[in-house]
């Protein structure tokens, strides 16, 4: 295993009408960016994996967490999973009570899922 990997969700963000959008919600977008940025993959190719919030993020969403990390919470389990994958928040978005429902939620079988 190599040391780690970045994931960055500015390279995820939608854009309409040329505008950049600063929320990721639902199941839809939480697939797309876990099968575009192989996170699955990579989850088992390196030690840490980061994932940069950008900036100007103002709602990242369960329903959206729960569709990209299902994989690797389901595999890791609550404990491995937040020793590996570290998130950066550029500007501080407050997204921990966000991630730590969804960890819950899939680990509890309370989700449904795209897969």
């Amino acid at each position: 295993m190599d040391n780690g990997i970045t994931i960055n969700l500015n390279n995820y963000r939608a854009i309409n009408n040329g505008k950049v959008s600063r929320v990721f919600i639902g199941r839809d977008i939480g697939k797309y960016v876990r099968v575009s940025s192989q996170i699955d993959r990579m989850e088992s190719l390196y030690d840490v994996i980061k994932i940069i919030i950008p900036k100007d993020v103002y709602s990242i969403t369960p329903s959206f967490l729960e569709e990209f990390l299902v994989n690797i919470i389901r595999k890791l389990g609550m404990k491995r999973f937040f020793e590996k994958v570290k998130f950066i928040s550029e500007s501080g978005y407050q997204y921990e009570s966000s991630l730590f429902e969804t960890a819950e939620r899939i680990l509890s079988g309370k989700s449904q899922f795209i897969l």
